[in-house]
């Protein structure tokens, strides 16, 4: 190498000097705490039960019978007597015949409502917490310095630190 060039790279070095001691660098420091932020979310979610409940039936009478019977009682009553009592006995045969196909159409039957069981399905929402850890509150010492950072995670016994030195432009 000659001497312009090695003149030349000191040169540079010597200017670049300032700018190396301005630049950024990292070292460590020692935890003191550390303190996880916890947070509590809510969940809601459903509970469901299913219960059964008695619910009374009712049977179905049948009503044919007491359609048939009416008009075979009307019939036979109107074949009864003469003018206004032909008319009488023809709504008194309606009647009774109802009332007789009613019976036997319906004959044996308990018509006491009965009860049968259903289930019913009960569902109710309930709230439901869970703690979460969000990050940490970091308290640390550098050079006689106590500071605190929030961070996403437990650094450990030391915590990397990004140093940044500049003059003061005080003087």
């Amino acid at each position: 190498m000659n001497m312009t060039s090695k003149v030349l790279i000191s040169a540079l070095g010597l200017c670049a000097l300032p700018l190396a001691q301005a630049a950024e660098f990292e070292d460590f420091g020692r935890v003191v705490r550390v303190q996880p932020r916890v947070e509590q979310i809510r969940q809601p979610r459903q509970e469901c039960r299913t219960e059964y409940v008695q619910v009374p039936v009712q049977q179905q009478r049948g009503s044919g019978g007491s359609v048939v019977g009416g008009i075979a009682g009307a019939l036979l009553g109107s074949q009864v007597g003469s003018g206004n009592g032909k008319v009488a006995a023809a709504a008194a045969g309606a009647i009774a015949g109802a009332m007789v196909g009613d019976r036997v159409e319906n004959n044996g039957r308990n018509y006491n409502p009965g009860v049968q069981e259903q289930a019913v399905r009960q569902c109710r929402t309930i709230d439901s917490y869970e703690s979460r850890t969000t990050g940490y509150d970091v308290t640390y010492e550098y050079r006689g310095q106590t500071e605190t950072a929030f961070m996403s995670r437990d650094p450990g016994n030391r915590i990397r630190l990004r140093v940044s030195a500049q003059p003061d432009e005080q003087y």
